[in-house]
């Protein structure tokens, strides 16, 4: 059996400003058109549909066109919801999706509800485990515990529980939205860290034949049978070096997996490039004008920060979108200091609190003070998940 995995679409979200619709538009075109040249048997996406809990227009009205397209295809298509969707607002018109062939799984009470699929081989069940935010789920899971670790763990295992009654030799295929560990992030995917924690061992999957996993943006493989497929878009600057492609699963009875990954042509998505320079020699040097195009970080070395830069350099590069300056021939420890953002970058929530209080007061949190901290964190990203569910 053939399967198409993507994830991450993120439907609405902008890159620096520039809108992304018009290329998810024909993203989504060129999905469902590889899905039909390569004569898939089921469709997956694993999570974050969308890029906000409440879409723009613009978003839902192309989320409508794709499924539209995907039940044109006649196959079935399974959808989980992600970190960035709100669950019910997505599973909304869930059972009249299913008997057009789209199955949406955004609710918790469902991972062992398998979509059954059939082939030569014999059956194979299919489980959408959507995003789950532990201490919303912890309780209706019976997990152990508010971690990603255990709510992942008790949904496999009602999942094998499940698999247990079904005929011998059916395959499984579980599409999920976490982090595992052992993956690599970047700096477009959101925080979903609980108690410090972001992640869950891949041994929670132990036993399924194939994983689809969504909320990494970098397609990769964990394992050789699970995989991330990767947005099928760049979000952010940190995925100027990805590679975007979609990922082709044949799955035999008896076998592992063969996974594919088919590249996205280059004139779907936007060129990204990463420009390091004097300004004068960026403005001036002919081997940069395949670039005039692209959208652009640039990385000004002066000496001293040149007069209107952005200005001056969007007069060459219409699309530079962002722009740090960090001097040359300055030794590092006598750079200037780095602004807010370079200064958060890549830092969670805890660690940017723990700073503020040593900044304020002048000491480190105590060990009471961090378990606080990290519960009001926790706190607030659940209250933010219920705000969006209602």
């Amino acid at each position: 059996m053939r399967f198409l995995h993507t994830s991450d679409w993120h439907l609405g979200r902008r890159f620096h400003g520039e809108d992304l619709i018009d290329a998810q538009h024909k993203v989504l075109d060129h999905i469902c058109d590889t899905a039909r040249t390569e004569q898939v048997d089921a469709l997956f996406v694993a999570g974050d549909i969308y890029d906000r809990a409440i879409p723009s227009l613009d978003a839902v009205r192309l989320f409508s066109h794709g499924l539209h397209r995907l039940a044109d295809l006649g196959i079935p298509t399974v959808m989980i919801s992600g970190n960035h969707d709100s669950a019910h607002r997505l599973g909304v018109g869930s059972g009249l999706l299913a008997r057009a062939g789209v199955h949406l799984r955004t609710d918790p009470a469902d991972v062992a509800t398998p979509i059954l699929l059939d082939d030569t081989d014999g059956p194979v069940a299919v489980y959408g485990v959507p995003y789950l935010e532990p201490t919303l789920v912890r309780t209706h899971l019976e997990a152990e515990a508010a971690s990603h670790q255990a709510v992942l763990t008790s949904a496999l295992a009602r999942i094998r529980a499940d698999l247990a009654t079904r005929p011998s030799g059916t395959r499984s295929v579980v599409l999920a939205h976490a982090f595992i560990t052992g993956a690599t992030g970047c700096t477009s995917e959101r925080d979903i860290s609980v108690g410090g924690v972001d992640h869950a061992a891949a041994s929670v999957f132990d036993g399924i034949d194939y994983v689809a996993l969504g909320h990494l943006h970098g397609a990769q493989q964990v394992s050789d049978r699970i995989h991330y497929s990767g947005s099928p878009l760049p979000y952010s600057f940190s995925e100027t070096g990805h590679r975007k492609s979609l990922t082709l699963i044949d799955l035999p009875a008896g076998a592992a997996p063969t996974v594919t990954r088919t590249a996205l042509p280059a004139d779907l998505q936007p060129s990204l490039a990463r420009l390091t320079g004097r300004l004068e020699d960026l403005l001036t040097d002919p081997a940069h004008e395949t670039l005039t195009e692209s959208w652009l970080h640039v990385t000004l070395t002066d000496t001293a920060r040149p007069y209107e830069p952005m200005a001056r350099l969007k007069q060459r590069f219409p699309h530079t979108l962002q722009l740090e300056h960090i001097p040359a021939n300055i030794p590092a420890q006598a750079t200037t200091s780095p602004t807010y953002s370079e200064r958060l970058r890549g830092r969670g929530d805890l660690d940017i609190t723990h700073d503020f209080i040593a900044t304020v007061r002048g000491t480190q949190p105590t060990d009471d003070e961090r378990s606080l901290l990290q519960e009001a964190i926790d706190n607030s990203r659940v209250s933010a998940q219920e705000k969006e569910s209602v």
